[in-house]
C-alpha cells in the first residue's frame, strides 16, 4: 500500500500585488505578511501559580515590497491617488483600497493568496542609479492596511 504524497512546499519566489482593479505587477520580494495579538496580563488575587494572559487587540505590520522597475505606470496611479494632486481632487479623502498578493507556481498557477482590506500606500523609494553598477534597478513600496480578509 502505498503512502501518498505530502506536497512539497511551494517556491517563494514568484507572487503579484493587485490593488482594487489594477495589476501592480510582480515583485521579487515581499516582507510583512503577518498578525500580532497583544496579549494583557491579569493577576488574579490569591492565584500565585500562574497570571491569566487574555488576548488583546490585533496589529499588522506593513506590508514592504520590492520589485525591478518595469514601464507600466498601475503603481503610480495608485500611488497619486493617496497622495498629491489626486489627494487634494478627493476633498483630501484617502481611498482605501483592498489588495492581494499571489503566490505563483512554476506552471504561473495561483498557489495561494493573502487578500487584504483598507490598504494605501505610505512609502514609495525609487532605484539607486549609478553609472558604474551592474545592479537590478529596483522600487520599494510600503503599504499600511487594516488586516486581512478570509479568502
Amino acid at each position: 500500500m502505498t503512502t501518498p504524497r505530502t506536497p512539497d512546499p511551494a517556491f517563494a519566489g514568484r507572487f503579484k500585488l493587485e490593488i482594487g482593479a489594477l495589476n501592480i505587477g510582480a515583485f521579487t520580494e515581499v516582507s510583512g505578511l503577518g498578525v500580532e495579538v497583544k496579549v494583557e496580563e491579569v493577576a488574579e488575587g490569591g492565584q500565585n501559580q500562574f497570571v491569566h494572559k487574555l488576548p488583546g487587540p490585533m496589529s499588522w505590520p506593513n506590508i514592504v515590497l520590492k520589485a525591478g522597475v518595469t514601464d507600466s505606470v498601475d503603481l503610480f496611479t495608485w500611488l497619486s491617488k493617496s497622495s498629491g494632486e489626486g489627494f487634494s481632487g478627493n476633498s483630501n479623502s484617502l481611498t482605501r483600497e483592498s489588495g492581494t498578493i499571489t503566490l505563483i507556481d512554476g506552471k504561473n498557477q495561483p498557489i495561494r493568496s493573502w487578500t487584504f482590506a483598507g490598504a494605501f500606500p505610505v512609502r514609495w523609494t525609487g532605484p539607486t542609479l549609478a553609472a558604474g553598477s551592474s545592479e537590478l534597478a529596483q522600487e520599494e513600496l510600503e503599504i499600511a492596511h487594516h488586516g486581512f480578509i478570509r479568502g
